[in-house]
């Protein structure tokens, strides 16, 4: 599917409501520079990171808890500076 948009002299560009809604995209995406020109893609959750999150974190305390987010995090920001540096 094709679509043309405008893109104001602020540079913002508006996403076909269908685009948003079949590839996720809400608030807030990701955007990359590719070979082909520019992509957006949806950033995850943290449904999608850890599923439910009700059983990963059943009977951890909140300090492991945080600690395991914040070495998942740390992976995460790696793994996002890698994509944009290309």
């Amino acid at each position: 599917m094709v679509r043309i948009v405008s893109i104001t002299k602020k540079g913002q560009a508006t996403i076909p409501k269908d685009f948003r809604d079949k590839f996720g995209l809400k608030d807030k995406a990701l955007v990359l520079e590719t070979s082909e020109g520019v992509l957006f893609k949806p950033l995850p959750t943290p449904e999608a990171d850890f599923g439910s999150l009700k059983e990963i974190f059943r009977g951890k305390t909140s300090k492991e808890i945080l600690e395991e987010t914040r070495i998942h995090d740390l992976a995460k920001e790696r793994k996002l500076q890698r994509m944009v540096k290309g």
